[in-house]
């Protein structure tokens, strides 16, 4: 019986050649909206040594190398160009990548929470944590970040999710919002503490969620017309 060629498969975004390096890049620049972002980085410091920002170039992760960049927190997961991209400057650049990913329409489980904190206490600093906009998986990030990694209490660091950083309360991404709302109003005056709560049995991700409602115009504009993540 004669064996036939295994097939190769290419690389959906290839890297390490100079025209696939190009068609990565033209991809990355349009299906992921990156000509928005040559200039606007929704960059803010949360701490002396945490940056969070929108999904950044290779170019802005050598700038912020410069500032002393040292990890970057990939939140958006691995499978579009901007990964291979970011995966290939950042091996260049020296930079530690850790990925991830949460998603800007869900809770967090109580895995999910764990492993924040924990990558929070072992990665390198200063470091940049990112989703696409910067906007909604970076806030509640943040949030999680100033709480476990800063102390700061949750109402504090819950601020971290508002317009000031693009992210809208009032679509679907304001669930995120809410799992602090409901915390605050329900768990904190027990004197049960956050991370508490999301690793006991009364953290329920899915019902909390079902008892959240969008407004129809804040869906409308990230979902339809922002078309956020």
């Amino acid at each position: 019986m004669k064996l036939l060629p295994k097939k190769i498969h290419k690389k959906a975004f290839p890297t390490d050649t100079k025209w696939g390096l190009f068609t990565t890049y033209m991809h990355y620049l349009w299906a992921d909206h990156a000509y928005l972002r040559v200039g606007f980085t929704n960059a803010h410091w949360i701490g002396n040594d945490m940056v969070r920002t929108n999904q950044p170039w290779p170019f802005q992760l050598a700038w912020w190398k410069k500032e002393g960049i040292r990890t970057v927190i990939n939140l958006r997961g691995g499978k579009g160009s901007f990964y291979y991209l970011e995966k290939h400057a950042c091996e260049k650049l020296g930079l530690k990548l850790e990925d991830f990913g949460l998603t800007s329409r869900s809770l967090p489980t109580a895995a999910e929470f764990r492993e924040a904190r924990a990558l929070f206490e072992r990665i390198e600093y200063p470091a940049l944590l990112h989703c696409k906009s910067g906007a909604d998986r970076a806030g509640m990030m943040s949030v999680l970040y100033r709480h476990f990694h800063l102390g700061d209490p949750i109402r504090e660091a819950a601020k971290e999710l508002g317009l000031r950083t693009l992210h809208m309360k009032a679509g679907h991404t304001g669930v995120l919002d809410y799992v602090f709302e409901v915390y605050l109003r329900d768990i904190e005056p027990k004197g049960i503490s956050f991370y508490d709560w999301t690793q006991s049995p009364d953290y329920d991700p899915d019902k909390i969620k079902s008892t959240f409602h969008a407004s129809w115009w804040g869906t409308l504009l990230t979902d339809k017309l922002l078309k956020r993540e």
